[in-house]
């Protein structure tokens, strides 16, 4: 393949302009190697004559120039050791930031499972509230129409509000009957107390006129 193609065909391929640059230069160090050989057969064509001044001239003068080729390729050969070991190291650092960053979204993820199993455990928890009998959503919406609008949130509140305000009353209820049944068994207990009182008294009186009516007895 022609020099010209391949450096065409290179060049198609390789984007970066630095490694265009070395490309150019290595294309014209080979090529300037070509001319340097082709240059130092044409003149070693009879061995035994021995090269003119002009063409001795000609080929110090075109070493020079391939010598300065190669030294511009050494430059860049070192510049790209150089940029290689920049990009290593770059490449290690965003490695580890990515390592770094991977483990942290890891953690993120774990803390994320973990979250989610907390918040299913809280849904399914078994609540005392949900074991209330309270009074069901539609009949306590009949009876406060004004919480219709009101989330669920806000009317599960309202309605054990409204069960515990159920409660006291019937508590309330239930406590005074309970000092009215105190209050009547205290008052039966003092009414037998009484009519027990009223028996012995009575006993005692028939004892005492046991003797009249024996008296009585005798005369008639």
């Amino acid at each position: 393949m022609p020099a010209a193609d391949a450096e065409m065909g290179t060049g198609d391929i390789v984007t970066d302009q630095y490694l265009q640059s070395v490309l150019n230069v290595s294309n014209h160090t080979r090529q300037q190697c070509m001319n340097l050989i082709d240059l130092a057969e044409a003149s070693a064509i009879s061995a035994s004559q021995t090269p003119s001044l002009e063409v001795q001239l000609e080929l110090s003068k075109q070493q020079k120039l391939l010598n300065s080729y190669i030294s511009q390729l050494r430059e860049l050969n070192r510049n790209a050791i150089t940029k290689v070991r920049n990009t290593k190291q770059t490449t290690a650092e965003a490695r580890q930031e990515i390592d770094r960053l991977h483990l942290e979204l890891q953690n993120l993820y774990y803390e994320e499972r973990h979250l989610q199993g907390e918040i299913a455990a809280c849904e399914s928890y078994d609540h005392k509230y949900s074991q209330l009998p309270l009074m069901p959503v539609e009949d306590f919406l009949q009876l406060h129409p004004e919480q219709s609008e009101d989330d669920e949130k806000k009317t599960m509140f309202a309605r054990i509000n409204h069960e515990l305000s159920e409660r006291e009353a019937l508590e309330s209820q239930r406590q005074g009957l309970l000092k009215q049944k105190q209050g009547l068994i205290a008052d039966n207990k003092k009414r037998k107390d009484d009519l027990a009182s009223l028996d012995k008294d009575l006993e005692t009186f028939i004892d005492a006129a046991k003797p009249i009516q024996k008296i009585f007895e005798k005369q008639y």
